[in-house]
């Protein structure tokens, strides 16, 4: 797929997320300003993509060394802050309107979340084809949960129309913004985890390490981390105690290492100490404890 389908999505997102800030106000609708808030937890999601496969092939320089990974995170995690202030803001606005009931021009609310299902539903139909994509999937998964808050709010705006009960609008709102939330404290931990250089959630640090005993002639191994560079890019550093042998032998354990955890674990970026078995430990940085072959 090309990184022009998802700058496209980005730019009809956030032109949708416009209108329904227009049809928010002037419909005087709160569900319709939480879901555009909605929309907008969708631009971080497509931007990190978009950066992905745009930067993806920019090498490392001499003051990125690890390169331009993390770039997309860090927007993440700036955004998800923003959204969590703002999903706090509309949903005390939700509540105001609970106590003083304001009527709402259903014909805003109706036909900005038809355009808003029009627009979900063309970037779905441009993205399907990266669906094996983990990225990308879950940007499919985001739009479904969009197309659901329109279908709720076209619903919630016809019965308004016959009943007139104006409490829907704001329930709906506070419903729009709770999902909003969770979203984005989501989006906020994930990124978090990985500024911090934190352990993959797909990733066991004591699995590695036995994945790693398994080859031949290593009989220790000791200070492993495990940390992500930004998407789907891992790194580990660790060392590995190994009999006393000729330079090629380590090399061929070496590599055997790098092998094992690139295929099993996906980790790319390998970094290995091998030491001497049978020396004793001089370091006080363990983590974790050693782990030896049984």
């Amino acid at each position: 797929m090309r990184p022009s389908v998802l700058a496209w999505a980005m730019a009809a997102t956030l032109g949708l997320v416009v209108a329904e800030i227009f049809g928010g106000l002037f419909g005087r609708s709160v569900a319709l300003l939480n879901d555009a808030v909605h929309n907008l937890s969708d631009v971080p999601a497509l931007g990190i993509s978009w950066l992905a496969m745009r930067w993806a092939e920019r090498p490392a320089d001499s003051e990125r060394t690890y390169g331009y990974h993390r770039a997309g995170t860090l927007a993440a995690f700036t955004n998800a802050i923003l959204l969590i202030i703002l999903s706090l803001w509309l949903g005390y606005e939700a509540i105001e309107r609970l106590r003083s009931p304001v009527q709402v021009v259903e014909s805003w609310m109706i036909w900005t979340s038809i355009a808003a299902l029009l627009v979900n539903g063309g970037i779905t139909l441009a993205l399907v084809r990266g669906h094996a994509d983990l990225n990308l999937r879950s940007i499919l998964v985001h739009n479904f949960g969009d197309a659901l808050s329109s279908i709720a709010i076209i619903i919630g705006a016809v019965i308004i129309g016959y009943t007139h009960a104006a409490w829907i609008d704001p329930l709906l709102g506070l419903a729009i913004g709770a999902l909003v939330l969770y979203s984005s404290l989501g989006i906020l931990r994930e990124s978090a985890n990985i500024l911090l250089e934190g352990r993959p959630r797909e990733t066991r640090v004591e699995e590695v390490a036995r994945a790693i005993l398994a080859i031949e002639n290593v009989q220790e191994v000791h200070d492993i981390h495990v940390w992500c560079l930004g998407g789907d890019h891992l790194a580990m550093s660790c060392h590995a105690r190994i009999p006393d042998m000729h330079m090629d032998e380590c090399e061929r354990i070496l590599c055997a290492i790098q092998k094992k955890v690139a295929d099993e674990f996906s980790i790319e970026h390998v970094t290995v100490q091998l030491e001497r078995a049978g020396l004793p430990a001089t370091s006080g940085y363990v983590m974790p404890e050693p782990v030896r072959k049984s």
